[in-house]
């Protein structure tokens, strides 16, 4: 849909992107730009919601894991009465909105009140790390999957997933709000036969002024993770893909020789 498709009492559900402002598309801060109000996540960088001109309302409805501002229900009460009395709404959302981003349910809630809403889509974090790191998420011969995944469990619950599955040595997984379930990670990857030396990348703040970035193996991940604090959304990605360059390199050339041989 183009950016001129925003009618008043409509609503647009924007990615704003890891953070960096001019990672940001076009069309979304054009979206921004013609919106009346926006709702916004604690995600957002300050540097996207700088352009957004000072006559648009902004109504922060952060959540972080273990301090919600706002439950999901609230949210979505907000964004209907904002497009109801005429408003142009954006939805604004860390990273893409279809990803962990809960759009599924705010769209159900507008569209059962007749409320027109899109999608913009933004660059998730898990790009922007592979980018800022100087890597691919895929690398041939050695990782010809990748997985984004949520590690984001209810408070005393362990992760429910399929470690089996997971623990491929040709996949990259991406792990998002990985920070707490560190330990869990390590231990049922490493438990469901991934190599305890399996390359990690943890990031931090990505595509921000204070990104930090840590080099690990996967036997290591808890330690590693220690060490930031615990305030900090943090991504994890494991696979052979994020070897450090030269690695990663190297690995490829030799998949590229064998290949010749055949």
């Amino acid at each position: 849909m183009p950016v001129d498709d925003f009618p008043p009492g409509s609503v647009w559900l924007v990615g704003a992107g890891p953070g960096d402002p001019d990672l940001l598309t076009r069309k979304a801060e054009a979206l921004l730009r013609r919106a009346s109000v926006v709702f916004h996540d604690a995600l957002v960088g300050p540097g996207v919601l700088d352009l957004i001109p000072g006559h648009v309302r902004l109504v922060s409805v952060g959540k972080r894991s273990g301090r919600h501002s706002r439950d999901q229900g609230a949210i979505n009460r907000l964004l209907i009465e904002a497009a109801s009395e005429g408003e142009r709404v954006v939805r604004l959302k860390g990273g893409d909105p279809t990803l962990f981003a809960r759009s599924a349910e705010e769209m159900t809630a507008l569209s059962a009140e007749g409320i027109a809403v899109r999608i913009c889509p933004g660059i998730t974090a898990a790009s922007a790390a592979a980018a800022s790191a100087g890597l691919s998420l895929s690398l041939r011969g050695h990782a010809r999957r990748v997985e984004f995944v949520t590690a984001h469990a209810a408070p005393g619950l362990p992760l429910d997933l399929d470690w089996r599955r997971l623990a491929d040595p040709q996949a990259t997984i991406a792990f998002y709000m990985g920070r707490g379930a560190a330990a869990d990670i390590s231990r049922n990857l490493i438990a469901a036969g991934l190599a305890a030396a399996t390359p990690v990348i943890v990031a931090c703040d990505i595509s921000l002024p204070g990104e930090t970035r840590l080099q690990t193996r996967l036997d290591l991940l808890p330690f590693a993770v220690a060490t930031i604090a615990d305030d900090r959304p943090t991504l994890i990605i494991v696979g052979e893909a994020v070897a450090p360059p030269g690695m990663a390199m190297a690995q490829a050339a030799a998949t590229k020789a064998a290949d010749a041989q055949r």
